[in-house]
């Protein structure tokens, strides 16, 4: 099923045009954090850290495994599948050692907890950023 589900995300990227679509991880726009590195946001969206660099504790917002965003997300981010992504925090959490981001169910939703969470962070496409968000880090192909 799991490859039904990665199959059908790659035909619609295809079809959609969507393959190089940039996607933003984004911030809430009082969060005083104006830009992170590709690497801090490994770190944060792989569990190594929860503080973001000015001391808030981060919140790493995740889409859920059925949007083509979150498997080019973790494909651009870290150059892994989402299988190995879901093995990884499947391991974690067996351990204790950490819990997954919070996933949610559209980039809308996203966008919300960003907006009304100072230590929220998540990705988007690029082109659904509002004012209630900012920009801290463009991944593109």
């Amino acid at each position: 099923m799991r490859y039904l589900i990665k199959f059908l995300c790659l035909a619609l990227l295809h079809i959609s045009g969507n393959a190089s679509a940039e996607l933003a991880v984004i911030a809430n726009s009082n969060s005083g954090i104006d830009k992170l590195s590709k690497d801090e946001v490994i770190n944060i969206y792989m569990g190594r850290t929860r503080k973001l660099p000015n001391g808030l504790t981060g919140m790493p917002i995740d889409l859920s495994n059925t949007h083509h965003e979150k498997m080019q997300f973790y494909s651009l981010l870290v150059g892994k599948e989402l299988a190995e992504i879901n093995s990884y925090w499947a391991r974690l959490r067996f351990s204790g050692l950490g819990q997954p981001p919070l996933q949610v169910n559209s980039m809308e939703d996203a966008i919300n907890l960003v907006s009304e969470n100072k230590g929220a962070i998540a990705y988007i496409d690029s082109k659904k950023i509002d004012k209630r968000v900012k920009l801290i880090l463009l991944l593109s192909n």
